[in-house]
């Protein structure tokens, strides 16, 4: 990824929170039949000693899971907020007509090493894992009067059909690369207007991020 310094982040408790706030990622990967990826949810863990994991889960008839074999290299793409930003918005176009459109975003890339899980002990975790984040977050959603969803809602039998037809994956994060590209290199002015546009076009995430890139 290209990686200009001013776009850089390196925080790894900020790169860690776009993970857990965006959790589907695309996995990249390489076969014999060439460059494939997946769109997946993903738990991130963070072990006692720093190490990161990440966990998922795909169908028994995805050929994703036979194509690799444990320890291949993968990377994994987590995207947050993007939009186009257009040089009206920024006050110094006006003076100076000196600002092209460009397109801020916020991505975090994973590199790491992938294991192959099929046994029903380690996807029960995962689909449990992801189960407990997302129906939090479901039940908070405004206008959701429903109590969240859990495992043992589902008939054992049923469950059981459905546990077997998917297949685990585990990824061993060696780093991440953060980029919040977020008109960094703009002037203070310029980023300010920026942010003021944002909010009232009804993008407040993007405004947001610039705030917090400051």
């Amino acid at each position: 990824m290209y990686l200009p310094s001013h776009f850089e982040v390196n925080d790894q408790p900020a790169l860690l929170a776009l993970i857990r706030q965006h959790p589907l990622g695309c996995l990249v990967m390489h076969t014999q039949e060439g460059l494939d990826a997946n769109h997946l949810p993903f738990e991130l863990l963070q072990q006692d000693d720093g190490s990161l994991r990440l966990l998922a889960h795909v169908a028994r008839a995805n050929p994703l899971w036979q194509q690799l074999a444990s320890g291949d290299r993968v990377l994994v793409i987590f995207k947050a907020a993007d939009g186009y930003i257009s040089p009206n918005w920024y006050p110094s176009k006006h003076q100076t007509h000196e600002q092209v459109p460009t397109w801020n975003y916020q991505v975090v890339h994973a590199h790491g090493h992938i294991q192959i899980r099929d046994d029903e002990k380690f996807v029960r975790g995962v689909i449990g894992r992801l189960t407990r984040t997302h129906e939090a977050r479901a039940s908070q959603l405004p206008g959701n009067a429903f109590a969240p969803w859990k495992m043992n809602d589902a008939p054992a039998p049923y469950l059981q059909k459905m546990l077997g037809a998917i297949v685990g994956l585990e990824i061993e994060v060696e780093r991440l690369e953060g980029k919040f590209k977020l008109s960094q290199n703009k002037q203070a002015s310029d980023r300010q207007a920026l942010m003021n546009t944002l909010e009232s076009t009804g993008q407040p995430a993007m405004a947001q991020a610039m705030k917090n890139s400051d």
